[in-house]
Formats: C-alpha cells, sequence, structure tokens
C-alpha cells in the first residue's frame, strides 16, 4: 500500500515538474518502467508533449538508457524539438555520434524547425567525425537557418574547423563575428594555439579583457608545444604574480616545459607549487612528474613520486621505466618491466617496449632484450616499428656484437633507417672497426641525402682513425653536393 502512494506521489510529482522528479524518484530501468506504467494505466501516452519529457528526462538523466528514449519517441507521432534534442545532445556525447543526425532528419520532417540547441550539439558531431563534408554541410545548414551568429553555435564552429585543422578557415569565421563574446574569444585561442598558430593566438589572448583558465592553460600548451618552452613559463609566472587560479592542465605544460628546458630547479618549483596549492597528483600530474624528474637527471625523486602515486596507468609504468634507462640503470629498469607485468588491467604498449629494450641496451642484457623483443610480438601482438629496430640494434653494438648488429639491420622487414645505422656507427667508434664505421657512414649519407649531419659523421670516422684522406673525399663530396654544414649554437648563446 505504501510503495502504491509512493509511487503515486512520484508520478503527480512528475506531472508537476517532469525533468527534475525524473531524477529524484528513478535511479533503476526497474524504477523508470514503472513510471511509464503508471503513464498508461493513467491514460498519459496519448499526450505527445508529457511523453516527449519523459523520454528526454531519461535521456539527459539517465543516458546509459537512452535506447528507452528512442522507443518512447519512436511511438510518439509528434516529439517536441526539446526531446529530439536531448537526444542529439546525448548521442553528441557517446561513441556513436553519428546517430545524432536520425533525430535531426526528424526534427526537420516533422513540423518543427531545428534551433540553436540542435546546431550546438550537430556541430560538436561533426567535430568528433571529422569528415570534412559532413561538417561543411552542418555549417552550411546553420547558416540556412540564420543560426550562425548564436554564440554556443559559432564557438562549435570554431571547434570544428579547429579539429579540421582548418587554420584560414577558422581565422575566415572569427573575422565575421560581430562581437565575439568571451566563450568564443577563448575558443578561438585554444584552437589557434592548438593549430600552431601561436602569434596570433598570443595577439587575442592579450586583447582579451577578461581571461578564464582555459585560456591562459591554451596558451601555455600552445608555446610549450610549439618548441617556446620559456614563454610558457613567462605566462605561468604573470599567472602567480596575478595570483590566477591554476589547475592540473596549467602545472602539466609548466612540467613539460621544464622538462625541454632541462631546468631541474624550475621543476623544484612547480612541485612545491603543486604542493602548496594541494592540486591532486592524478596520474597525468604523477606521469609529467616522473617524466620531468627523470630526464632532468634526479631518477631518485622520479621514482619517490612514481611510488606514490595512488594510480598507474600503462604510460605511468613506462615512464618510470624510460627513465631508469635514461639514467643508466638498466637491471632496475628490467626489474621495474617484471613488476609492471604482475599488474592487473596493465598491458605493455609500444612505449614499453621501447623503453625496456633502452634499458637493456644500457645494462648490456643482450638475451633478456632479445626474449623481450620476441615476447612484443609472440605475446603481446605488437608489430614492431622502426624505433623498436633501433633498439635492438644499438642492444647488439654496445655489447660489441657488431656482426650480429649488421644482420640484424640487414634482416628488416622494412628499410633500415639512419638511427639503426647511427647506433651501429657509434659502437664502431668505440670497438675501432673502421670497416663496419665506413659503411654505417655511408649508408647514412645515402638517407639522409642533404642533412650534414650524416657527412660529418662520416667525416669525423675517418679523423678518429687518422684517415685525412677520407676527410678531405667528404668535404670535397659535401661541396659538390652543395651541403652546407649548420653551425652549432649552444643553449647560451640563445
Amino acid at each position: 500500500m505504501y510503495e502504491t502512494e509512493g509511487k503515486m506521489q512520484a508520478l503527480r510529482s512528475f506531472l508537476r515538474n517532469p525533468t527534475i522528479s525524473i531524477v529524484e524518484t528513478c535511479k533503476t530501468r526497474i524504477e523508470i518502467n514503472q513510471i511509464h506504467s503508471q503513464l498508461l494505466v493513467n491514460g498519459f501516452v496519448n499526450d505527445p508533449d508529457l511523453v516527449s519529457k519523459f523520454a528526454a528526462s531519461i535521456a539527459l538523466k539517465h543516458p546509459q538508457n537512452i535506447d528507452y528514449s528512442v522507443q518512447l519517441l519512436d511511438q510518439c507521432e509528434n516529439p517536441s524539438v526539446f526531446a529530439l534534442n536531448s537526444l542529439i545532445r546525448v548521442y553528441s556525447k557517446s561513441s556513436t555520434p553519428e546517430k545524432c543526425f536520425d533525430f535531426y532528419k526528424r526534427i526537420v520532417k516533422s513540423n518543427h524547425q531545428p534551433d540553436n540547441y540542435t546546431f550546438t550539439f550537430l556541430i560538436k558531431s561533426a567535430a568528433q567525425l571529422l569528415v570534412k563534408n559532413l561538417g561543411l554541410a552542418v555549417h552550411g545548414t546553420s547558416l540556412k537557418y540564420g543560426l550562425d551568429q548564436d554564440p554556443h553555435v559559432q564557438s562549435g564552429l570554431i571547434n570544428l574547423y579547429a579539429e579540421m585543422g582548418f587554420l584560414r578557415d577558422l581565422k575566415d569565421l572569427f573575422f565575421n563575428i560581430h562581437e565575439p563574446d568571451l566563450v568564443t574569444h577563448t575558443t578561438m585561442v585554444v584552437a589557434c594555439a592548438r593549430l600552431g598558430d601561436i602569434a596570433f593566438a598570443r595577439q587575442l589572448f592579450d586583447k582579451m579583457p577578461d581571461r578564464d583558465v582555459i585560456a591562459w592553460n591554451a596558451m601555455i600548451a600552445g608555446y610549450v608545444q610549439y618548441g617556446e618552452p620559456s614563454k610558457g613559463l613567462e605566462l605561468f609566472n604573470m599567472m602567480e604574480i596575478n595570483s590566477l587560479k591554476v589547475n592540473e592542465a596549467t602545472m602539466v605544460s609548466v612540467l613539460s616545459a621544464c622538462t625541454q628546458l632541462g631546468v631541474l630547479d624550475a621543476g623544484q618549483r612547480a612541485h612545491r607549487y603543486i604542493n602548496n596549492k594541494r592540486l591532486q597528483i592524478n596520474i597525468t600530474l604523477g606521469s609529467a612528474l616522473v617524466n620531468m624528474y627523470a630526464k632532468c637527471g634526479d631518477i631518485n625523486t622520479a621514482m619517490k613520486v612514481f611510488w606514490g602515486m595512488k594510480e598507474k596507468n600503462v604510460y605511468t609504468w613506462s615512464g618510470a621505466i624510460g627513465g631508469l634507462a635514461m639514467n643508466g640503470h638498466g637491471k632496475t629498469c628490467l626489474h621495474l618491466f617484471t613488476l609492471m607485468l604482475q599488474e592487473k588491467n596493465i598491458t605493455p604498449n609500444e612505449v614499453t617496449f621501447t623503453s625496456i629494450l633502452k634499458g637493456c641496451s644500457v645494462a648490456g642484457l643482450v638475451e633478456e632484450g632479445c626474449k623481450i623483443f620476441e615476447s612484443m610480438i609472440k605475446e603481446y601482438g605488437i608489430e614492431p616499428k622502426l624505433e623498436h629496430y633501433g633498439c635492438m640494434v644499438d642492444l647488439y653494438a654496445r655489447s660489441g656484437h657488431l656482426d650480429e648488429a649488421l644482420r640484424f639491420i640487414q634482416s628488416m622487414p622494412c628499410a633500415p633507417h639512419a638511427e639503426a645505422w647511427g647506433a651501429l656507427l657509434n659502437a664502431c667508434k668505440i670497438y675501432k672497426n673502421v670497416e663496419l664505421a665506413e659503411l654505417a657512414s655511408r649508408k647514412m649519407v645515402e638517407l639522409e641525402g642533404k642533412s650534414d649531419g650524416a657527412y660529418v659523421e662520416l667525416s669525423n670516422v675517418y679523423a678518429d682513425f687518422k684517415n685525412w684522406d677520407g676527410v678531405d673525399g667528404v668535404r670535397h663530396r659535401m661541396k659538390s653536393k652543395r651541403v652546407m654544414k649548420v653551425p652549432g649554437v649552444s643553449v647560451i648563446d640563445i
């Protein structure tokens, strides 16, 4: 009795405020079925507006049951635009965004017209699908309905063109927007920074009267990603001076800048800042800290951060393994790899195998490295890439197995790359094998063509072995092929 009264009360609440009440009363599909049954019993299913609101509420608040919403609307002769828009919205955030367009077609075929809400999420779906003609068609249709000046539609279109990589069209679109609002400005800064037009992004950024953390993060990340990490750190310092709020994404970019510059002291300050602001060290931020410390040479702190992380994924493990290898701890690297294989739900990937093979090379663990290389193919089904082959050549060559390294190069299923020959060359210098060194250098020259580096390496080989005629021959060859030696630049000069 009490249960029936409760359901009727929920039904009455639903009738007063459908969207809110469905959240409050339904937690499972069974409860949704019970509400639906009450609607059937009380004859409300013939009310298109009520059925539309019911279907929309399920879609928005219980997206895992969106199929139930679809079935309800299939039985409704004239569902509302709000209901169809709700399904477009949910599908735009799903793994099947293409289904949005089925409900858009239903809006067009009905007596209703699509609105700005419709196109906001259609554009979002088109950006996910990255089909050029589809994206252009959605833009064209938004123009047809006169919705292109809506701020949310404008931001969506900017993001769409950014995803498609159309920088020139992106700028044309922005310049045609009459008085773009803060959201549109921010979206444009993010888009241009992501596409590499940092100068234009900075112009927009500097003109913005108000900037949120998204705009700041976009500029810092853009500078870091496109080779200007110092400017990224300058912006972060500006954020600090102005007491602006930062988040995990900000600090990931800052740590990446420190890593690129190799400035351990700046990285340590960033770490202290993270702790002082009590930012959560999630997988991404923790991995960035491990990477920064490892690449700046403080492997002990890197591993301390690694072991202190509550959650790790394959990239966290791979980064730690790579950091150990980079700092010459090959055996520890192999031990960590063994521990990783014991973890549930962690499966090594291409990056992992590159890191562990480098570790084996550093430690001279030829037999172990060969087994790991074979397991990558046979046990994990990973097709070796050029970097894996390069690691194997380096593994053989560093250990003095120069003939095995050459045979491995010659047996590669793909054309040997310059890095493989370079690994052999470096080992030949160490082990004073002039014949193989000449071969490796010549192969690098053949592969790199106009690059001065290969010629310089070959010249250095001849010089190491006091073959001055060979040095002169390389210089004449560079001159005849018009290969110019690029002068060296030090960090101090920059």
